[in-house]
């Protein structure tokens, strides 16, 4: 079992240990009384290329993610690239970075707890409570978005470490295609033997 003062913050800032971090880990919580919904994110970027997701649902690791995953990549994807936009990090040739650009290298951790949770199987391996995404969604966007209005330069890092990662998707579908273009090319469509 695992304990930080910190609470998933302290848990992230664990998980990435070993890693050379690119930003401080962010932090958001918010608890609805009436409905009894609670969330709590962490998140930190690493120099990693990969991204780990860590969600769980009344405590439960959710493998297969859920409601409260969708609702956090669909709020962190409109945060980050409408405060490109506003802070105009995006020049009209540059791409957009997709939801996928965004999370290179991310480390999250989303913990949602309902009186109410409905999962996928037996196994709880996925959320499904609906309410759980828009909650969700709220909670990033307001938050997410306040922190990055409040840390200019950190946020400017992020934006244009997903800028990169968009223009590397970029260059290789390109290479991609011109692979694809050439083997079509030398192939001739006729069998190298006759």
């Amino acid at each position: 079992m695992f304990h930080a003062d910190d609470g998933l913050a302290g848990y992230v800032r664990f998980l990435n240990a070993s890693k050379s971090t690119t930003s401080p880990v962010i932090a958001v919580r918010r608890e609805d009384p009436e409905s009894g919904v609670r969330c709590e994110i962490a998140l930190q970027y690493t120099d990693s290329m990969a991204e780990t997701l860590l969600p769980f649902g009344n405590n439960i690791y959710n493998r297969d993610g859920g409601t409260h995953v969708t609702g956090f990549r669909r709020a962190l994807t409109a945060a980050i690239n409408g405060y490109a936009k506003r802070a105009n990090l995006f020049k009209e040739k540059d791409l957009v970075p997709t939801g996928d650009d965004l999370r290179e290298g991310l480390t999250t951790v989303i913990s949602v707890k309902l009186p109410n949770p409905t999962f996928n199987n037996q196994t709880k391996e996925k959320l499904l409570n609906p309410e759980v995404e828009g909650f969700v969604v709220t909670v990033v966007s307001e938050q997410l978005g306040a922190w990055l209005e409040e840390n200019p330069s950190e946020a400017k890092g992020i934006v244009n470490r997903a800028k990169l990662a968009a223009e590397a998707r970029e260059a290789a579908r390109k290479a991609r295609e011109l692979i694809k273009r050439k083997g079509a090319l030398d192939s001739g469509g006729m069998p190298h033997k006759l």
